[in-house]
């Protein structure tokens, strides 16, 4: 039994410790004042102390958006007129801000935002110093929060062009750029861009090249991103091997190559079809003909009807032949505005003929139709292996005149700008901690002093420990059956020792089989129960027991004249009723009776 208390008591204190430890969201620290007494400080959730991150010189381009005043210095609104669209919304006149997040911002922390839907928006920054595509990776990442969930519209950025004279006023959806990144959405269909654009070494004309779309169960960290209305890091990294990786809270979420993951295919095909080769007017590519021997038996009816009157069929009785199905409907009134000459002649609105209610049926009555057993349809011969079939046609191959083999697509045109060019039918979007270098480890350090420190705020402050279980549980299906073994087993071994620890003293244990039900009257099945209860009620035991019955016959006397005695002797009475049945159950299996002394 104490094992058993043991055990669900080490069950109770496991449930019980996740839960102590995440309520452990507060920090004390005592100090010793001058005077001897104990200074005690409590660092709260708010208390998270935000930095805003310094300026790095080998940074190419940086901005925390703390400083309001960047904000038509440092970035720029476009002035510019969206090309093909109606005058009405064809400006860039989209509302943008800086402030902090509309929940739980961190104290000094602001961010780039949106304010505007359904407008066309631009706005555009210089780089510190262009960035050039040689030896030197190249890490992106920004914030994006869309604070009102996103329905239809983007927040991705792109990064600018190498330009002489560049003007950010007339920044559009025309200006050159080399690398677009950040996730869009319209309806169901949703995606995280990575386009770049890819110089033909042969025309000199420049092409988009599309990225894989994300697929599998990284496509449910990229919804979050649309839904959950809270920040997250974007990450593009591309590296001078021609290799990439897309990641969403520093977790990739894609990968691959410039030269294999893109659409279309960064290097044309080395041969293509002659488009002057035509199939031969003898190919046959017919894989089946029909049967030319086959023959129409002579009984298959094509003209045969589908379908054709039962002639079996009779009217049934009380079927009202005269009455109509419908009829005007009699308190139908012509509204006072109807005109005749507009509206025509007014009729009555039709209902269900109330004599038709009880009867089998009104109108006009006919036979059904049947389907027909002899219809059969058109005759077709069945198919045959065509002898003459040579497969299908394919035209030559012959040397693409356009081919070329960029082995090093890395090798993009420099970038000096960025900028945010977007519709979007949701608003406050918010932009942050925008960041482009060539230093993973800066990147990282740049990350762990913005982003980290605005999410533990914000988990600690929505109980974010139990969802961030919950969304990567989600991503990882498999860990609910670990759940359901954790949870559940503790819960059958509470019901186990709660509700079936005393299964034994109710009889299920191996002393009920020992202890049979206690009556006055004879059992059957052992005649030394019957010689106990004999003796218990004072008669004279069976003569077969011989000399031990008659020193039993002697003690009931005794105990007979005592009995007046007080009710002390009574329960001593008793107990030693019940040592006598223990004796006499303890010898069934020998048949041969032994006693223990009395107690005086």
């Amino acid at each position: 039994m104490r094992l058993r208390y043991w055990l669900l008591v080490s069950v109770v204190l496991a449930l019980g410790r996740g839960h102590v430890e995440d309520d452990d969201e507060a920090t004390v620290e005592t100090e010793e004042a001058a005077g001897g007494e104990d200074i005690v400080s409590v660092e709260t959730l708010d208390d998270i102390a935000y930095i805003t991150p310094e300026s790095h010189p080998d940074h190419y381009f940086e901005e925390h958006f703390d400083d309001a005043g960047v904000l038509g210095n440092k970035w720029i609104k476009s002035q510019a007129k969206k090309d093909g669209a109606e005058e009405a919304i064809s400006k860039y006149d989209g509302e943008w801000n800086i402030e902090p997040l509309v929940k739980d911002a961190l104290t000094g922390d602001q961010g780039l935002v949106l304010k505007s839907k359904a407008k066309h928006a631009a706005i555009s920054s210089k780089l510190k110093k262009p960035f050039q595509f040689a030896d030197r990776q190249i890490v992106i990442q920004y914030e994006i929060a869309f604070q009102n969930g996103q329905d239809c519209g983007g927040g991705y950025i792109k990064l600018l062009s190498e330009a002489k004279g560049m003007d950010l006023r007339q920044f559009n959806d025309k200006t050159p750029y080399t690398i677009m990144f950040g996730p869009d959405k319209c309806g169901s269909d949703s995606k995280l861009h990575f386009i770049f654009r890819h110089k033909n070494p042969l025309t000199g004309e420049y092409e988009e090249k599309h990225c894989k779309k994300v697929e599998g169960k990284s496509r449910s960290s990229l919804e979050e991103v649309f839904k959950d209305k809270r920040p997250h890091l974007l990450r593009l990294i591309i590296r001078p091997d021609n290799t990439f990786e897309v990641s969403v809270d520093q977790t990739v979420i894609n990968h691959g190559s410039l030269h294999d993951s893109f659409t279309p295919p960064v290097n044309p095909p080395a041969e293509i079809d002659d488009p002057k080769d035509k199939m031969p007017a003898d190919w046959d590519e017919r894989e089946k003909i029909p049967d030319p021997e086959a023959v129409k038996p002579e009984d298959w009816d094509e003209d045969a009807p589908r379908q054709i009157i039962d002639e079996s069929a009779e009217k049934p009785d009380g079927w009202l032949d005269d009455e109509p199905d419908m009829i005007p409907d009699p308190e139908a009134t012509m509204p006072d505005d109807w005109d005749a000459e507009m509206d025509g002649d007014w009729e009555a609105p039709l209902i269900d003929n109330p004599a038709c209610k009880e009867a089998a049926g009104c109108g006009s009555w006919a036979q059904p139709m049947i389907d027909n057993p002899d219809y059969k349809g058109k005759w077709y011969p069945e198919l045959i292996n065509n002898p003459n079939y040579k497969g299908k046609w394919k035209p030559r191959k012959i040397p693409n005149p356009n081919y070329f083999n960029d082995e090093h697509p890395f090798h993009m045109t420099s970038i000096s700008g960025v900028g945010i060019e977007l519709w979007s039918m949701s608003e406050n979007i918010y932009f942050d901690n925008l960041l482009i270098t060539d230093n993973l480890v800066h990147a990282n350090k740049y990350a762990a002093d913005t982003f980290d420190l605005k999410m533990s705020k914000i988990d600690a402050s929505t109980g974010g420990m139990f969802r961030r279980i919950l969304d990567y549980s989600n991503k990882n299906p498999w860990l609910y059956a670990v759940y359901v073994v954790l949870v559940g087993l503790p819960i059958v071994l509470i019901v186990t020792f709660c509700c079936f620890g005393g299964a034994d003293k109710k009889g299920g244990g191996k002393d009920a089989l020992n202890h049979p039900k206690k009556t006055d009257a004879p059992q059957a099945d052992d005649v030394n129960t019957t010689t106990a209860a004999e003796e218990v009620n004072g008669q004279p035991p069976n003569q077969e027991e011989g000399e031990a019955g008659d020193g039993e016959g002697e003690e009931e006397g005794e105990e007979g004249e005592e009995e007046g005695e007080g009710e002390e002797e009574q329960q001593e009475e008793e107990e030693e009723e019940e040592e006598e049945q223990v004796e006499v159950r303890e010898t069934r299996g020998s048949g041969a009776r032994k006693r223990r002394p009395r107690k005086e």
